[in-house]
């Protein structure tokens, strides 16, 4: 019903899928309403298949001893990922206070 309303209100979207109108696009909007069904994980599966990716070109011919560094080295990376997101948003801040005064 809430996406309903959002087509509804931004007419172009809604000329739009006028166009698309069948029982299928009907049918889907009825599932995206549903609240107990889970959202989709595209976003997670897609980084997954980058992670998956670079696992099989960092581990394909190596030994016990390098995986084992390449995990430890993997957690630390994943450990030190929140601190990482806030220094890139400090350096953005930072960034767009100077693009500011340029101006």
């Amino acid at each position: 019903a809430r996406l309903r309303q959002r087509v509804r209100r931004f007419q172009r979207l809604g000329r739009a899928l006028d166009k698309l109108s069948c029982p299928t696009l009907e049918k889907a909007l009825t599932f995206l309403d549903d609240k107990l069904l889970p959202a989709t994980s595209n976003a997670v599966e897609r980084s997954n298949r980058r992670y998956r990716k670079a696992q099989r070109s960092i581990y394909s011919v190596r030994t016990a001893e390098h995986i084992r560094q390449r995990i430890a080295l993997d957690m630390q990376r994943d450990q030190q990922a929140p601190d990482r997101g806030q220094t890139t948003k400090a350096l953005h801040q930072a960034r767009s206070r100077t693009e500011e005064l340029q101006q």
